[in-house]
């Protein structure tokens, strides 16, 4: 494990590092309206102002390799040119305010987001068009990831399910795990396509299979955990963070066994995980750190 420390204040939310080995790591600095930069070869940290009112949520590196922003301050997409630093937005169309979260490519390219307040949507970079729609069953909409096979899910804390989204209409169809008030958090896609779920309420990881429409669940080990994000890397190890624990968790499932790895600091807060080969990455929220596990 190796931290690296950020401006005091920054409150880190998600992280993305870049797919090429030993590239920048870019986070939202939710509490400084910020998005960061780290290299992690010397640790230098940097941050872009994303403008007033920013409140930023969740950053992923697109196919373009630009990093992209889910703004809740802005209620709106922001791309950061990774050489320029030069900031576009995409502002949600009409009044409604969506509280953005998370967002997700699909293989045509087109982001898809959500908002808690209700909301999931669409961006298309090439026309600039946003369609925006409300959630089936209302607030939660929160986690969202493509699948190998080019479908987009998402989950939904305050509703407690996951949702496949139809990339044609925009139709989303809700689908219940087994466990009742479970709060899925995050979702993430493994190689063949399961859907891997945190569950904030129940503390458990849970996968559903898409072809056979079943589901398995596994308690994180010890007393009242608390499961908040989950990343699948590329061996199919599922990594997940567990506030209670103050530990980030890796979940092998053909062992069906849980290692932890818990944190320097008290009250870290990871809240989300993202990585690539041989890093798993994580952002201390509480300790306006980013962490790595490199494997």
């Amino acid at each position: 494990m190796r931290y690296f420390e950020l401006p005091r204040g920054a409150r880190p939310h998600d992280v993305a590092p870049d797919p090429k080995p030993g590239g920048p790591v870019w986070y939202t600095a939710q509490g400084q309206g910020a998005l960061g930069r780290v290299d992690p070869t010397n640790g230098k940290v940097e941050q872009i102002g994303l403008g007033e009112g920013s409140s930023p949520h969740g950053v992923i590196v697109g196919p373009d390799g630009a990093p992209w922003v889910t703004d809740s301050g802005l209620n709106a997409i922001v791309r950061v040119d990774p050489a320029t630093r030069e900031i576009r937005r995409w502002p949600l169309p009409g009044s409604a305010y969506a509280n953005l979260n998370t967002a997700t490519f699909d293989q045509s390219g087109r982001l898809w987001f959500t908002g808690q307040s209700g909301y999931y949507g669409r961006l298309d970079p090439t026309t600039g068009k946003v369609d925006l729609w409300k959630s089936p069953r209302g607030s939660g909409p929160y986690g969202i990831t493509t699948t190998p096979s080019g479908e987009v899910y998402y989950a939904s804390l305050a509703g407690n399910h996951i949702a496949r989204i139809d990339l044609a209409s925009g139709e989303a169809k809700p689908i219940d795990p087994p466990t009742p008030n479970q709060g899925a958090r995050r979702v993430w896609s493994d190689a063949s396509g399961r859907i891997w779920v945190s569950e904030w309420n129940s503390g458990k990881v849970s996968a559903y299979d898409p072809a056979s429409k079943s589901w398995k669940a596994w308690k994180l080990p010890g007393a009242s955990a608390r499961a908040y994000s989950v990343w699948v890397d590329e061996r199919d190890k599922v990594w997940l963070t567990d506030f209670t624990a103050n530990a980030i968790v890796r979940f092998d499932p053909q062992s069906e066994t849980f290692e932890s790895f818990p944190s320097s600091a008290r009250g870290a807060n990871v809240r989300q995980m993202s990585g690539r080969a041989g890093e798993a990455w994580g952002a201390e929220s509480g300790a306006d750190r980013l962490v790595v596990v490199r494997y």
